[in-house]
């Protein structure tokens, strides 16, 4: 599923351990899993009824994860790599949680409602990867990767988001991100954000020396 969905993480997958790339497959199926009910192809076009598609992969995780076992091949085997690796699956809990935020229109308000979104979306991954990255006491700084890589697809994507009625980033106008092209107003809130991704990134580069060659 990596190798076909996004082969650029599928060949960097391919540097880690061997008896870890599996876990990193595992954990990609899920969460892509839940992608494809939100913003697949195929997605339902009732909010709601793509929430409760949501709530029930969430379900059969936590079903797998008391039974030891699934019916379903990508739970299976994420249930596999959390007992054999230790993995925090409790943090897809929050990932879940900002998922069915994108299940309807999204007006983040201010920072803190960003980072709670960010924390599901992308801290929340960072934490169960550093375990499999060998690096499992430095799981925050993991994290923090995971939000810059986060922040800077928003910072990537205003506009394709604006088109699917997503506002990410606080303080953005409405009136502004239809007007073409970039108002001052758009352009000063984004580059604020580019040095809030340029610090995340500087602060989760020290993990690079504590991960498995």
């Amino acid at each position: 599923m990596q190798r076909r969905h996004d082969p650029t993480f599928y060949w960097a997958t391919r540097r880690l351990p061997p008896d870890v790339r599996p876990a990193v497959h595992a954990l990609y199926g899920y969460v892509r899993g839940a992608d494809e009910i939100v913003d697949g192809p195929r997605r339902h076009p009732d909010p709601a009824v793509r929430c409760a598609r949501l709530d029930a992969w969430q379900a059969a995780l936590q079903d797998g994860e008391r039974d030891g076992r699934s019916a379903h091949p990508v739970v299976a085997a994420l249930v596999d790599a959390g007992q054999r690796h230790a993995l925090p699956l409790g943090e897809l809990r929050v990932y879940m949680d900002s998922m069915r935020t994108d299940c309807r229109p999204v007006r983040i308000a201010d920072r803190e409602e960003l980072d709670a979104y960010m924390n599901g979306s992308a801290a929340s991954v960072g934490r169960i990867m550093a375990p499999l990255l060998g690096a499992p006491a430095e799981r925050e700084t993991v994290a923090a990767l995971g939000v810059a890589f986060q922040l800077t697809n928003f910072i990537r994507d205003v506009r394709e988001d604006w088109a699917m009625d997503r506002v990410y980033l606080p303080g953005l106008a409405e009136d502004d991100l239809s007007a073409r092209p970039a108002t001052t107003g758009v352009r000063e809130r984004v580059a604020g954000e580019v040095a809030r991704a340029r610090a995340l990134f500087a602060e989760g580069a020290v993990v690079l020396d504590a991960v498995t060659p």
